[in-house]
């Protein structure tokens, strides 16, 4: 069997299951456990596939559906770049089925048969969208596949009318997508094509518009711009790319149940990466580069990219509520693709920059699989905290990590990794994407502007979750979670909770202090997806940073191992110091003057941080809770 044919495997076994699970859905436990199963077996078979591809080079396509009056039919096929995005789509979707077996119990009041197969309906098509070769009738049955489902997810609790608006903006945004993709495609589709080994493919086919795209820029004219226009933005609102992102991402993330949150931001908005990459590499050939503007599509999405991690980010400051503030963080995030992305092209076709270029790109694949890790794992916490507080309101929450400890160190793991703090992966893949940056800017000097702002941001992101990770698990007990507390409300969460995100903490982890695995994942999917200027990337020469005039540092991220056995001998140093001194330590109650006593107007909550950052940037608190349905703002999100 082919590696195609085994995620078309593992596509039909999660629709059987969406089949199947449904005469357990009223055992919500057993219901549950059935789609996990499902959900592994068929990660295994599809996750099996990718490593296959990635280890031996990609394989033979499997037609799935022959079209004999279009001469041609739909097919499947992996390469290294669908593998790393299978890969991304199996770990997470087993994690989110595991997470969901107690998680889901939370909600007596709501039937799982509006659960469990919407997700494995989902999970299917996020398999066949990221393996697909043409962009119409079958990108059209798996696109919907993939947005129906999830439409119903992100509107499971529909007794909430909050709930309910947002996912219709979340249908409305994704059929929007929809469209603007397949008429790209057919302003840029030129005809079926016939390959060397007599296989006819569609007119849609990715192979039959790289076929015709030689001839088409040399034709001159706007319809090659006017169809890559079109794509970019289909592919940027899926993605949740400015402005776009911002009218249906953070509406649909707080409304979902948490493991669809991290399913929404960890795969699917992954999708739309997968296309821009797809679109803008993948589909020029190598014959038509010099005809293709590389340099003008790569300042497009660089300077889109740059505006996008700002406005997103600083518009998480001005949040209060759990799910929201992340919603509005993995738009920031996305714009950190964006821009590596746009600094690949930028210096793809500039002399003597292919090596930049080729670092620009890892940065972005690195990037969308460390997102994709830490923001899952973000959003499953945020989960935890919802099930303990019952509510999303940051400013009810305080003291949490006395009661959820081992939640609250996966967090600390998930926040400071996705601020980009060194040993951990969000560092290496950012500090790839500002070397590149800033090295590429001899070619074009704008991307230093863009890098500096990146770096700018990634302060923003760090300050963002110290505000979420401190206010929710480190500053004084609250009242409200004081008095869930004495009622034994507030418990740590159970092992089907807590092991999905310990397993997302450690890949933090290792991804961060071995990045060589990482790239050279990478380096794998590059060698196994040859096509269009594909191959310009796979045959890069490597970079070695500490070559090229960073130094120490650059070469510290190559060697993280070192760093972090330095920080143990300074941390075991300094402890040694403290017990050295033998001063005795005492624990007294806040003195507050005397004159009151202490209370929730005492503590810092989430609302009083950032409000100088708010007061000089005001459209940022334009974006804020106050544009949040009242309903959705600070109620409880659960039967409890």
């Amino acid at each position: 069997m082919t590696a195609a044919s085994v995620v078309t495997a593992a596509v039909l076994l999660c629709l059987l299951g969406a089949g199947a699970v449904l005469p357990f859905c009223r055992n919500r436990r057993l219901a549950g456990q059935v789609t996990f199963g499902v959900t592994a077996l068929a990660a295994l078979l599809a996750g099996g596939a990718a490593i296959g591809v990635l280890a031996s080079g990609a394989g033979a396509a499997f037609t799935v559906w022959p079209l004999p009056e279009y001469g041609s039919s739909i097919r499947i096929a992996l390469d290294g770049l669908s593998a790393i995005f299978v890969l991304l789509v199996a770990l997470i979707s087993v994690l989110a089925a595991l997470y969901s077996i107690d998680y889901m119990t939370h909600y007596p009041e709501y039937g799982l048969h509006r659960y469990y197969p919407h997700f494995l309906l989902f999970v299917a098509g996020t398999y066949g969208i990221v393996a697909l070769t043409d962009l119409m009738a079958g990108f059209f049955l798996c696109w919907q596949l993939m947005t129906l489902p999830s439409f119903a997810l992100v509107r499971f609790e529909w007794k909430r009318i909050a709930s309910v608006q947002a996912a219709w903006r979340y249908l409305f945004a994704m059929e929007a997508a929809c469209a603007l993709i397949m008429l790209g495609a057919g302003v840029l589709a030129h005809g079926p094509v016939t390959t060397a080994s007599g296989e006819s493919l569609m007119r849609f086919d990715f192979d039959a518009i790289s076929h015709g795209f030689p001839a088409l820029l040399r034709g001159g004219g706007a319809l090659p711009a006017i169809g890559l226009v079109l794509l970019l933005l289909g592919f940027g609102i899926k993605a949740g790319v400015w402005p776009f992102g911002q009218w249906w991402l953070p509406a649909a993330h707080p409304a979902a149940p948490s493991p669809v949150s991290a399913l929404l931001s960890g795969v699917l908005i992954k999708t739309g990466i997968y296309g821009l990459m797809r679109t803008f590499i993948w589909l020029i050939p190598p014959d038509a580069a010099a005809s293709y503007p590389s340099e003008l599509w790569g300042a497009v999405l660089a300077v889109l990219g740059t505006v996008t991690l700002f406005i997103g980010t600083t518009q998480a400051l001005a949040q209060d509520e759990s799910k929201r503030l992340l919603a509005y963080s993995s738009i920031g995030q996305i714009g950190y693709i964006l821009l590596a992305l746009g600094t690949c092209l930028v210096l793809l076709q500039a002399p003597g920059a292919v090596a930049l270029a080729g670092l620009a790109f890892a940065a972005a694949l690195y990037h969308t699989i460390n997102h994709g890790i830490c923001k899952s794992l973000l959003f499953l916490s945020a989960g935890s905290l919802l099930a303990a507080t019952d509510t999303q309101d940051l400013n009810r929450m305080g003291g949490l990590m006395r009661y959820l400890p081992l939640t609250g160190a996966a967090t600390l793991v998930g926040s400071l990794a996705v601020a980009g703090v060194p040993l951990l992966n969000g560092f290496v893949s950012k500090w790839s994407l500002f070397v590149a940056a800033i090295l590429g800017s001899k070619v074009a000097s704008y991307l230093a502007v863009c890098a500096a702002i990146a770096m700018l941001t990634s302060v923003i992101t760090l300050a963002l979750f110290l505000k979420y990770f401190g206010t929710s698990f480190l500053s004084r007990v609250s009242t409200d979670v004081a008095d869930r507390a004495a009622r034994g409300l507030i418990h740590e969460s159970s092992r089907n909770m807590l092991a999905p995100q310990l397993i997302l903490a450690g890949c933090c982890v290792v991804l961060g202090l071995v990045p060589q695995a990482g790239f050279g994942l990478i380096q794998r999917a590059l060698a196994g997806s040859r096509q269009g200027l594909g191959a310009i990337l796979a045959d890069a020469p490597g970079v070695d940073i500490g070559l090229l005039g960073i130094g120490v540092v650059g070469r510290a991220m190559l060697a993280p191992l070192l760093i972090a056995v330095i920080f143990g001998v300074l941390l075991v140093c300094a402890w040694a110091l403290s017990r050295a001194g033998a001063a005795a330590r005492r624990r007294a109650e806040p003195w507050l003057c005397g004159y009151v006593t202490e209370s929730d107007q005492m503590r810092y909550g989430a609302r009083n941080l950032y409000r100088e950052v708010m007061r000089v940037l005001p459209w940022v608190s334009a974006h804020g809770n106050g544009a949040a349905p009242q309903s959705q703002q600070t109620t409880a999100r659960h039967g409890t």
